[in-house]
């Protein structure tokens, strides 16, 4: 018998199912449909210690990835925004992501990585549904690419001092990372600390402590810098000079030496940086001593004096040489057969020269002093020549080449 509360009942039910439903759907989160493509875009690609970067991910449902490798992308193309609400799940293997699921607005939702102390290749992953796309961002040590090196003063006096060191780090794209361990070594006096962390300029600081020339170099990550110099006044030295600075192999390069006034010393030794070296003897004002290089490359001259109780003090001075820049021209480019071709070498400024060696196609070889050679081909024919110049001290300073086309 159907009373009346029976039929309350069911009325009560047939509105409580459908709400229930409702419920139930909406605990359900929505998810990328099959097809989609995430795309992670991060403000940059590096991050620094105990700091915090943007990384927006964009959702597109039939869209096409383009621009990346793998599961990773830089842009999507095609396609619509997935529907608002589509719930993106973030994860990193460095850091964290906060908030690490969000919902996406117009197909885009934006999160943020957050460093610590840890340094490394972060992978950040995002995901819904069946679409994932994953980023990988260097953080601390990890997006170091540059160690500079400065000190403050860049000399000091006979009696040494302190000076203040300044490491700059930066990543590839020049900007400063903070938050990054620099240790400083010298190789000679005392640096504190030895261990710096960048500040939000990415400068780290130390106090170098010597009363000798020294130099100063800074480590972060796995990038040494460039070795920075604290010059010491020698006692008993005020200059060492050389002129020119920057010369070509087999050029004499000028050496200055000037002792402090009113001091004798009994010895100057100059060290050329090559392998050889002067003794100047006993000098009271400026002596002068030339020297040739016989190869290019960057040499640090040294300039140790001595005084009636030993060795008083060390100046150094750097000299960059190139290669002599000669040229070997013919009196023709096209002579005719058994006739004599003058060759002569260019190019030698005010090189010390002692000898030429010529070497020609047909097995011919010869030793002149002077800077011309002449030859005759018993044969028609494209032919070469070369010639080695060796300078005052018996080194190769250049060589060149050239052809000709016998008739």
């Amino acid at each position: 018998m159907v009373t009346q509360r029976s039929i309350g009942i069911v009325l009560l039910s047939l509105l409580v199912l459908p709400l229930a439903l409702i419920l139930a759907c909406d605990k359900v989160p929505l998810l990328a449909p099959t097809g989609s493509v995430i795309t992670l875009l991060p403000v940059t690609n590096t991050v620094s210690l105990n700091s915090e970067v943007q990384i927006i991910a964009t959702v597109i449902e039939n869209g096409v990835a383009s621009g990346g490798t793998g599961t990773t992308s830089t842009q999507s193309g095609g396609g619509t925004a997935v529907q608002n609400g589509t719930l993106v799940t973030f994860t990193t293997t460095i850091g964290r992501i906060e908030p690490s699921e969000a919902r996406t607005h117009n197909g885009q939702v934006t999160v943020k990585l957050i460093t610590g102390d840890a340094s490394g290749t972060a992978t950040i992953t995002a995901y819904s549904g069946g679409a994932s796309a994953t980023k990988e961002l260097k953080i601390g040590t990890a997006a170091v690419t540059t160690v500079s090196v400065t000190t403050t003063p860049q000399s000091l006096g006979a009696a040494g001092g302190s000076a203040q060191v300044t490491a700059t780090v930066t990543d590839a794209g020049g900007n400063p990372l903070r938050g990054v361990p620099v240790t400083f070594a010298t190789d000679a006096g005392a640096i504190s600390p030895s261990t710096g962390t960048t500040d939000a300029g990415g400068v780290a600081t130390a106090t170098l402590t010597t009363n000798t020339t020294a130099k100063v170099t800074a480590t972060a990550g796995t990038v040494t810098s460039t070795a920075a110099t604290v010059s010491v006044s020698a006692r008993g030295l005020a200059s060492f000079t050389a002129n020119p600075s920057a010369a070509n192999a087999g050029v004499p390069v000028t050496f200055t030496v000037t002792p402090t006034t009113g001091v004798n010393l009994s010895n100057v030794i100059v060290n050329y940086g090559d392998g050889r070296s002067d003794s100047l003897g006993a000098i009271s004002g400026a002596a002068t001593i030339s020297h040739v290089y016989n190869a290019a490359g960057t040499y640090t001259a040294t300039a140790t004096s001595f005084g009636a109780s030993g060795e008083s003090g060390t100046l150094s001075t750097t000299v960059i040489v190139g290669a002599l820049p000669i040229t070997l021209t013919p009196s023709s480019s096209t002579p005719t057969v058994s006739t004599p071709v003058t060759f002569t070498v260019g190019g030698l400024g005010n090189a010390l020269v002692d000898h030429y060696n010529w070497t020609y196609s047909d097995g011919t070889t010869r030793t002149t002093t002077a800077p011309q050679d002449a030859h005759t081909f018993t044969s028609r024919g494209v032919k070469t020549v070369r010639v080695d110049v060796f300078g005052v001290g018996g080194g190769l300073v250049g060589t060149a080449t050239t052809s000709i086309d016998v008739q």
